[in-house]
């Protein structure tokens, strides 16, 4: 069992309610639950009350928690991440290719299982850019309906952004007046100027401006290419972020000069490049989630990542050999951001849109009010 105890304020981390209300679980996955029992499934003893589950199907990776409510927050109790590459090829087909959605299927596969013995009671199952922009998008949702028991809803750009901000809103500093967070995924990059906690309880409220930039990690990567990546290449791809930054960056040109101003980062990348200023032999959670960083440090990370090569970053405990010609694409978009909202600080998340739909489940269900 995971135990991971995000101490978050309970009432505080919810957003806009979607335009649908109907509930992916109870239209797909509950159905997969009972066929899992029916085909000899073991059964193990379950505590009372309600286990959630969030899953986030992105361009990249497929991954899913599982938790329950507990007195700050949530406990999670199971987890799984899978790089999956749906998005592989899209920027060149418009189309999601077979082999990607084989990946992705067999990843969701393992999700229902780990759904179906946990005992989930709700859950939200979500897809985001690569499904938004492939035409053939609605198509794999549908074999996802047949072939893994499981209902997923494509979230529109404006709530993957809320969702995100909420999973890690908690992370802001009390004390600032405005930040910038970012969540750099496979196909999009999620940014949002968020207001100090004076302006409202919801982090979803204080969102001043946002917008959801057609750049992530893989896209970059497949344009440019990932694996000889020197100095002259990754300055080009810094500048092709920083024009796709432009327009955002000309609205929220007043949050670098607030009080307190600093950039929160929640994605693969600025995980990675705190795993690797940490120096740490494995990746792990607990010395990444919430670190600060200064500026130097951030640049000293991203200088070694240039002058490694290929087989480094892949051997890389941080990076590993899935991830390898996808790292510096990231880090191009994470500068880009730097460079247009300076900061001698920057805070690491390792929580973000799989948190923020549990939070705002637990908080629909009044979870922690009939904890008390």
């Amino acid at each position: 069992m995971v135990a991971v105890e995000d101490r978050q304020q309970a009432g505080a981390a919810h957003a806009a309610p979607p335009k649908s209300s109907v509930d992916p679980w109870r239209a797909g996955a509950a159905a997969a639950v009972a066929a899992h029992r029916q085909h000899g499934a073991p059964q193990s003893a379950r505590p009372h009350g309600a286990t959630y589950a969030a899953l986030d199907l992105g361009t990249n990776n497929c991954r899913l928690l599982i938790a329950r409510p507990a007195q700050h927050g949530f406990r999670v109790v199971d987890a799984f991440s899978r790089i999956v590459r749906l998005g592989e090829g899209l920027g060149a087909s418009s189309k999601l290719g077979d082999a990607a959605m084989d990946r992705a299927v067999d990843a969701l596969k393992v999700c229902r299982s780990k759904m179906a013995n946990r005992g989930v009671t709700r859950a939200r199952l979500v897809t985001t850019e690569a499904c938004r922009a492939a035409t053939n998008g609605l198509e794999f949702v549908r074999r996802v309906s047949a072939e893994a028991g499981l209902a997923l809803e494509i979230i529109d750009q404006r709530t993957e952004a809320s969702l995100a901000v909420s999973g890690c809103a908690a992370l802001v500093d009390p004390k600032a007046e405005s930040a910038i967070v970012f969540d750099i995924g496979g196909g999009s990059t999620e940014i949002i100027w968020l207001g100090g906690r004076n302006e409202a309880r919801d982090p979803a409220a204080r969102i001043r401006e946002w917008a959801s930039l057609p750049i992530g990690v893989v896209t970059v990567a497949e344009r440019y290419g990932g694996v000889d990546v020197g100095r002259e290449l990754f300055e080009r791809m810094v500048a092709d972020c920083a024009q796709a930054l432009e327009p955002f960056a000309a609205k929220a040109a007043r949050a670098s000069g607030a009080a307190g101003f600093h950039l929160l980062g929640t994605s693969g990348t600025v995980t990675t490049v705190a795993g690797i200023h940490l120096g740490l032999p494995r990746y792990d959670r607990r010395e990444v989630d919430g670190l600060w960083m200064q500026q130097d440090d951030v640049l000293s990370v991203i200088d070694r990542l240039i002058e490694m090569d290929y087989a480094a970053r892949a051997a890389n405990a941080c990076i590993g050999r899935d991830r390898a010609d996808l790292v510096l694409a990231g880090c191009a978009i994470f500068e880009a951001i730097r460079r247009a909202f300076p900061s001698e600080r920057v805070r690491i998340a390792d929580r973000g849109l799989r948190e923020g739909i549990l939070l705002r489940m637990m908080h629909e269900d009044r979870a922690w009010w009939r904890r008390r």
